[in-house]
């Protein structure tokens, strides 16, 4: 509160025996506001209960101001009592709206410091959300050993990405590779499914292969074992992988064997003719991933292609190993003789001997079936074979895809806001907060953390003590912010709304004004003094209100141009700020040193009380309350530049108080005998009053008491506002960096999930609320390329020379990542690298093309016919170059074919999207039948080819397994022939 202008004069108005209205009150309202607080500080207080207290100090404090200003008895016969009332108002009418203007400004501040603090908490939730998500993501798509390595560098290119494609530092793609010895590597293949699939709907084949691959997934985690991929419906893993197992042979047949006994008991109780064929071979292999896009982990080496061909030897429900594999087993299982050469030429060729697990179940009494398709009736029977089987394996449960990706965990109490900070202490709104029964404990323990936080947030915001409290942002004495950048940044931003400061440092010089007039005599000195002021000040407004003046008037440019500087230049923001202060702090007291001492005898004698008060209220002695209040009120002027700098303000008002205390306690003012000449025989009569030296000591006393009273108060309070000023500064950069940090993550998610999935399929499983769905497409018309490098298997090698074959894959991860480079290219967008099967592209286009009435137009969807050819001949192209350059000669074999295909995501632990239809096998066909150099197409594509204005040149029938003599056509362009004739 602001001190009443004249309420600590000397003499019989400063009696207490004669103000004990005052004292009452000011007890009564002390007794108040300790119970209150008291209140307070024990949370007894709600929100009710916090008004009524309100209310109640609002009260006390109208109360005792009234009872400060009506107490004293004034004479009504003098004029300049009510001058002295008007002058009061004036000086409680500005400290108010001081208050006030600071009041709403300090509300602004800390409502928008809590929404960034709310914003930056919600964020970082949101940010270990993507995170979570992000490491699920790429788990389920590569071992742990290996996806940390990409992720980092996916974010390093995000970041590195100034221009409109990223160029990599060396002349080759980052090969993620390596090398893992003694390992077993199973391959099965389900046989009779092609006949089964040819049966289902596209939901039905997605369903079951989900399922049947889930359980497969089972039996792998259950036995040690890591799968690697899957190739339509054949499926194989790796047991030793990432970390060497001794018991890897044991693993594998453990699960080849449950692999077996599990579709045995899908054609007992389904009755649909299935079997699996298992092949396992033991030795050495290169793990990892090649290519940019469409990542899946795999394994090569010549032992992975012998193991393949160990399942294309076997014997359907029987387990095929090979010597190697058998000498890892311990003698564990009983073997037979497989007979594998005379199924397979390559192992007659390799002279690989193989046997046949006995599988130990086979040898006990076989027990009743619970499955038995004969006592569930005719009605069983009557339905499709596809139809059973997706009712028989629905029951299995397996996990759908990407289901993992909305797990919910919780979140590590580290990670809580407030670095370094305490748990919060109980709060009154926690203890009444009822948990929610059908959330699962881990949510439960993820939204405790998240309220946690939210709760420690608030506490810190609402309890900040910036003199003592600890950060790791500022420094220990005054908040300055320790990174020196940071500072900088601060001190040279931007200030909005600072011309308001300028206008509220205006209304305090017209105030100090009203009261020199009110209770002054109207000399030229106070005239001149303040003319001036006012002229500067006037000045300093319109150059920041000139934008707000000057709208019509676009020719008066230059002038908004300074108007707009005053908010964004701090040199000249701070110059006017300094030069409007230092004004109001002159101008309070300029005029104190000016005054001339009364006369002596003009107030002494045997004149009447009344005289003798009129004279003394005359005399500059008099004065010295009023200019009092004119200091604190240029105090207050300093403090409404809110966002000023901490230090200026507290040097200009240390320099002002120094200033003001020398002057008021060396004025010649107080060698005025103030009490002898005011009162001087008025109170001599009644003896009350002692001599003028101790009336001069008490007056003296209290103006420098308000002095510095004032003085410390604005300069707590100027602290306060700096630290919540640099307080909102620093949590807007924290939800600035966090949020480009998150909106990273995001990026790297949407990256990671289309490059397993294409982008129309993974918007089905991203967002906030992912879709756990079946994902199932049918497409009548889909174009579908298998380009493969044959003579890359001549060419690969495994010995020291190349590390063992690694560096060979180092150069079909270039041939791989030159392909998926033209991906990247707007005339090949609408094609989609499916997966690399060795050193086999395959691809398809057309899936972006749902399938409906609406998409019936022939041209569009032959369109993408011709668009796979010229990528075909594109890779023919990119083959080249590297042959250029690597000093080799390979050729790529193309086929391609079109159809309607079946698309879908499979798998719940390695999600993996795939296409499949009797025009994918006809493709994989054209490709293994197909020539060097050439592009190979059926007679039905090559028609759709012809009609696009393409030449083809018929080749003949040739023996198509599976389909008979089929005619096929080689499409004729300048790059395939080039590569037929062997000229490049």
């Amino acid at each position: 509160m602001l001190p009443r202008p004249w309420g600590f004069l000397p003499g019989p108005l400063g009696d207490p025996s004669r103000h004990r209205a005052i004292l009452g009150t000011a007890f009564f309202t002390l007794a108040v506001f300790v119970v209150l607080y008291a209140l307070v500080y024990v949370e007894c207080l709600d929100r009710r209960g916090l008004r009524v207290s309100a209310l109640l100090t609002w009260a006390c404090l109208v109360t005792l101001g009234y009872v400060l200003v009506f107490d004293f008895d004034l004479p009504r016969k003098d004029t300049c009592a009510w001058g002295q009332l008007l002058a009061t108002a004036v000086v409680f009418l500005c400290g108010n709206l001081m208050g006030a203007f600071h009041k709403h400004h300090m509300q602004d501040a800390s409502r928008d410091l809590f929404t960034y603090t709310v914003k930056c908490i919600q964020i970082r939730r949101k940010l270990r959300i993507e995170k979570r998500q992000q490491e699920n993501l790429l788990l389920s798509v590569l071992p742990a050993h290996i996806s940390m390595g990409m992720k980092l560098a996916i974010i390093e290119r995000l970041k590195e990405r100034g221009d409109r494609r990223y160029l990599p530092d060396n002349n080759f793609h980052n090969l993620y590779v390596k090398r893992h010895q003694n390992v077993s590597i199973l391959y099965a293949d389900i046989v009779g499914f092609t006949r089964l699939a040819s049966d289902c709907s596209p939901k039905e084949l997605v369903v079951v292969l989900n399922e049947l691959f889930g359980k497969f997934d089972q039996i792998a985690k259950a036995n040690e074992c890591m799968r690697i991929k899957i190739l339509g419906d054949c499926y194989y893993c790796v047991s030793g992988l990432p970390v060497s197992l001794p018991s890897h042979a044991r693993n594998c047949v453990k699960m080849g064997l449950d692999m077996c006994e599990a579709i045995k008991q899908v054609r007992e109780a389904t009755g649909v003719d299935i079997s699996m064929r298992v092949g396992i071979h033991s030795g050495n292999v290169l793990c990892g991933v090649i290519g940019l896009r469409k990542w899946q982990y795999d394994v090569w080496s010549h032992d992975v292609s012998l193991a393949n061909r160990m399942e294309a030897a076997g014997v359907p429900g029987r387990v095929h190993i090979t010597e190697a594999t058998l000498k890892h087993l311990d003698k564990a299982y009983e073997v037979e003789d497989g007979h594998g050469q005379q199924r397979d030429p390559y192992l007659k060729e390799m002279n690989i001997r193989t046997y046949l697990v006995i599988d130990p179940r086979s040898q006990q009494p076989p027990q009743p079936s619970q499955h038995n398709p004969k006592n569930k009736g005719d009605a069983a029977l009557k339905m499709r074979a596809s139809v059973r089987m997706t009712r028989y394996l629905e029951s299995w449960g397996a996990a759908r895809p990407f289901a993992h990706l909305n797990q919910r965990e919780s979140v590590s109490s580290s990670e809580t806001l407030v670095s370094h900070g305490r748990r919060p202490k109980a709060v009154p709104l926690r203890r009444h907060r009822t948990p929610d029964r059908s959330t699962s404990p881990k949510g439960r323990s993820e939204d405790d953390s998240y309220d946690d936080e939210m709760l420690s947030a608030i506490e810190g915001l609402s309890s900040t003590r910036p003199c003592c409290s600890k950060s790791d942002d500022f420094s220990t004495f005054g908040s300055i912010f320790l990174e020196k950048g940071f500072e900088r940044e601060y001190r040279l931003a931007p200030i909005p709304r600072v011309r308001y400061y300028f206008a509220c440092a205006s209304l305090v010089f017209v105030c100090i004004l009203l009261v020199h007039i009110l209770l002054l005599s109207r000399t030229k000195t106070l005239a001149v003094s303040f003319g001036l002021v006012a002229c500067m000040l006037g000045l300093v407004l319109v150059l920041c209100f000139a934008d707000e003046f000057l709208r019509c008037c676009p020719a008066w440019g230059m002038l908004r141009a300074i108007a707009e500087s005053v908010e964004t230049q701090p040199l000249l923001r701070v110059s006017l700020a300094v030069l409007t202060i230092g004004s109001l702090l002159v101008i309070a007291v300029i005029n104190l040193p000016l005054m001339t001492c009364p006369d002596r005898g003009l107030s002494v004698g045997n004149e009447t009380g009344l005289s003798a008060v009129s004279s003394w209220q005359r005399t500059p002695c008099w004065l010295l309350p009023c200019y009092t209040c004119s200091c604190i009120l240029a105090f207050i002027a300093c403090s409404v530049f809110l966002r000023m700098s901490l230090e200026l303000k507290v040097v200009l008002l240390t320099v002002a108080l120094v200033a003001y205390l020398v002057l008021f306690n060396v004025s010649p003012s107080w060698q005025w005998d103030c009490c002898d000449h005011s009162l001087g025989n008025l109170t001599g009569t009644n003896g009350t009053l002692s001599g003028s030296s101790s009336c001069s000591w008490h007056l003296k006393t209290m103006i420098n008491f308000y002095l510095v009273l004032f003085y410390t108060t604005l300069i707590m309070l100027s602290r306060q506002i700096d630290y919540y000023c640099r307080l909102d500064c620093l949590w807007k950069k924290k939800f600035k960096k966090e949020h480009e940090e998150f909106e990273t993550m995001e990026n790297v998610n949407r990256l990671l999930l289309e490059n397993v999935l294409p982008a129309h399929v993974a918007a089905h499983f991203i967002g906030d609320k992912l879709n756990e769905d079946w994902y199932h497409q049918s497409y009548d018309c889909v174009c579908v390329m298998f380009a493969s490098v044959p003579d890359f298997k001549v060419f690969y090698t495994e010995c020291d020379v190349n590390k063992e074959g690694l560096e060979c894959l180092r150069l079909l991860n270039e041939i791989i990542a030159d392909f998926d480079e033209l991906l990247l290219k707007p005339k090949f967008s609408g094609v989609e690298k499916i997966k690399t099967i060795g050193s086999t592209y395959m691809a398809a286009a057309g899936l972006s093309i749902p399938s409906g009435p609406e998409n019936q137009d022939l041209e569009r969807q032959h369109a993408h016919i011709g668009i796979m050819v010229e990528f075909s001949t594109a890779l023919m192209s990119k083959l080249d170059g590297i042959n250029r350059h690597s000093f080799n000669s390979f050729r790529l074999r193309v086929g391609i074919n079109h159809g309607p295909v079946i698309a879908g995501v499979i798998g719940a632990r390695k999600p993996q999207y795939d296409i499949w239809g009797n025009t994918v096998n006809v493709a994989s066909r054209m490709e293994s039948t197909g020539e060097l150099g050439k592009i190979q197409v059926t007679e039905e594509t090559c028609t759709i080819l012809q009609g696009l204005g393409y030449s083809c040149e018929c080749r003949g029938l040739i023996n198509v397994k599976g389909k008979g003599e089929l005619r096929t056509y080689f499409v004729c362009t300048d790059t395939a022939k080039f590569q037929g004739l062997g000229l490049n």
